[in-house]
């Protein structure tokens, strides 16, 4: 294995320990250096030269990025090493210590196959030596080396295993912050769809109903005014809003609304298509600021305005009695009780958004609420005598909601929801909340 992850910094850890070793083989040659000086050996000088070059050589290596990047270059470079080395062991037996920091050079810097046989050679080398200079062959002199390296060799293979280890438990760490990241960016992405869900259908249900509702009533009044357009030639009746809610302005025997002045002889609109259209506007502008109460509370995202000042029957009756087109009924049955705001919300939109379709689709003279209050549940039923459909070919509804949508309100809190309906039947749309258990 070539150099351990040469490509990373070093940590701490391995810093400490490359200082270890540059000291290490320091400390050696300046003791066979030193060993040699004081001991008058014959050839001391030579022994402090090749100590020198051995030193100088060692720096080289230790300073030049290529060692630590090619195998090629740091096989170069011990070959050189050992050839110097090998010189001091002629020289001196204390050249023998050098066969220690020499294993982990090896066995760090070179492939392991390569290095297991560098250690071997070098084990080989170290045995001469102290056969040659001693001249007695014992057991220490094999077990020594052989030991040395063997100690060597399964230091630097811990070390690699725990090294690849880390990395793995590294990556691992890497991986799991990735994927939580990810996580964290899915379950953001749900909960704007969710959120973009929820405020469709809540917009549908309210906001989308009730200008359905202002377009008819405007509608109605354009009808109202245009059913006895005045004779021709005279002038026209007021447009204006003033004028409009202005009951001052009328004149004639018929008692209609017209103008007056030096024209205002004759060309009276009558006063019934006026009177019913003022009344379709008023409700129209009703409607409209309902629904701008709507669009305040999504802002602050209170509860439904209908649900601020009293009971859920209370808004179901108030939105029965102002419902355009056909007469609509509202019943309570059983004992009322007090429901929870996703429950009172739930029910009073299923009621909006049911009520609607009454009012778009079914052509129905009469439909009728009823509230139900149970002892394990509640019950929203919307019944009328219109044109009937089939449910299931019934359309999504416009956008995609409707139905689909008032059957998500329901199963939401854990409810059932019916359509049972045929052409020419009416039909009838049912909602079982299940009530949550007192404490």
């Amino acid at each position: 294995m070539s150099s351990a992850a040469p490509s990373r910094p070093l940590t701490p850890v391995t810093r400490v320990l490359r200082l270890c070793l540059h000291a290490l083989f320091a400390g050696l040659l300046a003791l066979a250096a030193a060993r040699a000086v004081t001991g008058s050996a014959p050839r001391a000088g030579w022994v402090v030269a090749v100590c020198a070059l051995l030193a100088a050589a060692y720096a080289a290596g230790v300073r030049a990025p290529a060692v630590g990047r090619s195998a090629r270059a740091a096989g170069a470079w011990l070959a050189g090493m050992g050839g110097v080395w090998g010189a001091l062991l002629v020289l001196s037996p204390d050249g023998l210590w050098l066969a220690f920091p020499l294993y982990f050079l090896e066995l760090h810097l070179l492939r392991l196959r390569w290095a297991l046989a560098a250690v071997a050679v070098t084990a080989c080398a170290a045995i001469g030596g102290f056969l040659g200079h001693s001249g007695a062959v014992t057991p220490g002199a094999f077990l020594g080396p052989l030991l040395g390296g063997a100690v060597a060799v399964a230091t630097v293979l811990g070390y690699q295993a725990l090294y690849r280890e880390s990395e793995r438990r590294r990556e691992l760490i890497e991986e799991l912050i990735a994927t939580r990241a990810e996580l964290a960016v899915a379950e953001r992405g749900a909960g704007i769809l969710a959120e973009r869900e929820r405020l469709a259908r809540e917009i549908h249900d309210t906001l989308a109903q009730g200008l359905s509702s202002i377009h008819l009533l405007l509608r109605a009044a354009e009808r109202a005014l245009s059913e006895d357009p005045p004779p021709t030639g005279t002038p026209p009746p007021p447009t204006s809003a003033t004028a409009l809610a202005d009951p001052t302005i009328t004149t004639g025997a018929t008692g209609t609304a017209g103008t007056t002045g030096a024209g205002g002889a004759g060309g009276d609109v009558p006063a019934g298509p006026v009177a019913a259209a003022l009344a379709h506007i008023g409700r129209a502008r009703e409607a409209a600021q309902e629904n701008l109460a709507e669009a305040r509370r999504f802002v602050r995202a209170l509860a439904p305005p209908d649900l601020e000042h009293g009971s859920l029957a209370a808004a179901l009756e108030r939105l029965c009695s102002g419902a355009p087109g056909p007469r609509v009924r509202f019943s309570v049955s059983g004992a009322p009780r007090e429901l929870p705001t996703p429950y009172e919300v739930a029910l009073l939109r299923i009621a909006q958004s049911a009520l609607a379709n009454v009012v778009r689709h079914a052509r129905a003279d009469r439909a009728g609420i009823t509230l139900t209050f149970m002892d394990t549940s509640v019950t929203l039923d919307v019944v009328d005598d219109g044109r009937g459909f089939d449910p299931a070919s019934a359309p999504s509804g416009d956008g995609g909601f409707g139905l689909p949508a008032m059957r998500a309100r329901a199963e939401s809190l854990g409810g059932l929801f019916t359509v049972e309906s045929d052409p020419g039947q009416g039909t009838a749309v049912a909602v079982t909340l299940p009530l949550p258990l007192e404490a």
